[in-house]
């Protein structure tokens, strides 16, 4: 489906290869190439009580050189980016194919639901974390360049981010071509200065050997199961090159990954550990102290510039998922304007952009620095992983059809480390971690409250309903008076008659000479095929039956969708058309489906829903909107 502006389905030409990939810098890899600012320093935090020495530096780099190979490499850039949906990502993409892979066994597809909708719980705490720990860790370079600055630390990471969060509803359209160069400057800046250190320090090398990162697990024990939970901080933003795939298409975001991302990224670990063999009091911040004095004010401005750009597209992807699980039915009608005409990724969510600055700014606040804030970060992060392995493995098995034995196999050997990464963060719950949980669980209830209350409205709308034939042939036998004009009635249920006609039967006692029952459909996949969006069925009496198809990443416009129905004999003149939709005033009552508190809050919700017909683009001045109570 389209909008006026533009066309909805993916464009059929594409940028060249090196442009997608540049692209790509900036929006995809801007998490991980933030990541070298407070990985090292969070893992030998005094607190964990691993000291510096040079065998467990060399042990550490391993784990994160080794880490980025086998979570990265492998299991995103080799396996996971296969299994696009229609050619987008991300977890509610990979929810949407698996669940559909077993859509014949109802009791798996409700627990893929519920698996992978606390996955898409647990990225909005994710959102929250990643700009807070971004921005302070860039800003905290203040405090290497001068310990007088400390106090302004705080001050100015809120101002960063508040800034931020405000630039949302303007769009990044006009600055958003600036990301990939500037992102790809400050990949190529990581990587040299990790390459001056390493020269001064070639012994660090040793650590691109695996056996050091096995040597370290053994020789430490706990203390490198405890290590774990802070080497994950190298991983974070890995899940964005699968949900980022839409945008960009596999080959470039892989084109990145190994040609300029890899080798910046590693050149960079390893030349933080060559400073630490050669200086391991640099332990308090290993990424700043490894440029010389004259280049640090340069550096924390360039690396503001770079985590901000990592936070907007966390952000973006936080509206994006907020979108998609709208259309899904996992959240409640939110107000979503389109920030740019000519890319559908572009929205802004007033909400959800509001509610992030509130809790960003809370946990800048309430944990002061980014150590603290790194023992709440890679809880959501491990825990998103080991739900994208799970979900993976019905990809392989049911949709690909691959033999048991093949997806069981990768699917063990990444849920093993995936599982590893994550109990580890468990340990920080007391430290921090339970904060993105916290989120995620209290996203996940509303999330399961709203999908669960709303199949049960719909259950009950559906056992009260009229059926629609029957009750036209009755209408018509002795038809009411009909003016001139088209009646459109929304209505979820296209056997039923609508609420609305009933009540507009009842006050007005007449009816336009052709009436529409438009149902909406939402199927799971990100794009509707041209083929499939529209269906008309002629009724009786000038009455039609109209169903338009969207997918979870489609814009929905019905005015233009009722356009489309000129191919099928119908045309509606705007001036003429008149759309009716009913309201349901949901009334909590006790012994349903839900406990009564759960019934109210879904009446809560569903009462401060986005109004329809804003959401469906409906011309405001042709709109009547009728209530109904019901009972759930």
């Amino acid at each position: 489906m389209t909008s006026q502006n533009s066309t909805l389905q993916p464009p059929s030409a594409h940028p060249p290869l090196a442009l997608l990939s540049l692209g790509a810098l900036g929006v995809v890899y801007g998490d991980l190439g933030a990541s070298p600012l407070y990985t090292l320093k969070t893992v030998f935090d005094p607190a964990h009580g691993l000291a510096p020495s040079d065998t467990n530096v060399i042990g550490i780099i391993s784990l994160i050189f080794w880490a980025l190979m086998i979570v990265v490499t492998l299991k995103y850039i080799t396996l996971i980016l296969r299994a696009d949906n229609h050619g987008e990502g991300g977890i509610m993409a990979l929810l949407s194919l698996a669940s559909s892979s077993v859509s014949t066994r109802p009791r798996l597809r409700n627990t893929l639901f519920l698996i992978g909708g606390f996955g898409a719980a647990l990225f909005y705490g994710d959102g929250v974390i990643t700009p807070a720990i971004s921005v302070l860790s860039a800003v905290e370079g203040l405090e290497v360049a001068t310990p007088l600055l400390k106090p302004y630390v705080l001050p100015i990471t809120l101002i960063v981010l508040i800034a931020l969060f405000l630039l949302q509803q303007r769009g990044t359209g006009g600055i958003g071509a600036f990301f990939g160069p500037i992102m790809a400057l400050w990949f190529a800046t990581i990587g040299l200065i990790g390459l001056v250190n390493i020269w001064a320090a070639p012994q660090i090398l040793a650590a691109l050997n695996p056996i050091h990162a096995v040597a370290f697990g053994m020789d430490n024990g706990w203390l490198a199961f405890i290590a774990l939970g802070a080497v994950v901080l190298a991983l974070t933003g890995g899940e964005a090159l699968y949900a980022d795939i839409g945008h960009f298409g596999a080959k470039p975001i892989r084109l990145a990954w190994y040609t300029f991302v890899l080798p910046t990224l590693a050149l960079n670990y390893l030349g933080q550990g060559a400073l630490l063999l050669s200086n391991p009091s640099a332990i308090s911040n290993p990424f700043y102290l490894l440029f010389p004095t004259w280049a640090l004010y340069p550096a924390v401005g360039f690396a503001t510039a770079a985590t901000v750009i990592a936070s907007q597209s966390v952000i973006s992807g936080v509206f994006s998922m907020t979108k998609q699980a709208i259309q899904l039915g996992f959240l409640p009608r939110m107000q979503i304007k389109y920030t740019s005409d000519k890319r559908i990724g572009q929205i802004y969510v007033p909400f959800v952009n509001w509610t992030l600055l509130a809790i960003v700014v809370m946990a800048v606040l309430g944990f002061g620095s980014s150590t603290n804030l790194a023992a709440a970060f890679g809880f959501a992060v491990t825990g998103t992983m080991v739900i994208e392995t799970l979900l993976t493995f019905f990809v392989l098995r049911f949709t690909w059809k691959y033999p048991l034995l093949l997806a069981l196999l990768p699917t063990v050997f990444f849920l093993t480390i995936d599982s590893a990464f994550f109990a580890s963060t468990t340990l920080k719950l007391a430290q921090g971690a339970w904060f993105p949980l916290a989120i995620g669980m209290i996203v996940f209830f509303v999330m399961n409250t709203w999908n669960q209350g709303r199949q049960l409205l719909i259950n009950h709308l559906r056992s009260a309903a009229i059926p629609l034939r029957p009750f036209l042939e009755s209408l018509f036998s002795n038809p009411p008076t009909r003016v001139a004009g088209t009646s459109v009635f929304l209505t979820a249920d296209p056997t039923g008659v609508p609420h609305a006609l009933l009540h507009n039967l009842s006050h007005n006692q007449i009816l336009h000479e052709r009436i529409v029952f438009l149902t909406v459909e939402y199927l799971e996949i990100p794009f509707v095929p041209a083929d499939n969006q529209l269906s008309v069925t002629p009724l009786i009496e000038n009455c039609y039956q109209i169903t338009v198809r969207y997918g979870f990443m489609d814009q929905p416009n019905l005015p233009y969708a009722l356009e489309l129905c000129k191919a099928n004999g119908l045309e509606f003149e705007p001036l003429r058309t008149s759309y009716f939709l009913s309201r349901e005033i949901v009334v909590p009552s006790p012994g349903t489906g839900m406990t009564l508190w759960r019934d109210r809050l879904f009446a809560a919700m569903a009462r401060n829903a986005s109004n329809a017909a804003e959401y469906f683009k409906l011309p405001a001045n042709r709109v009547l909107e009728l209530g109904a109570r019901v009972e759930i």
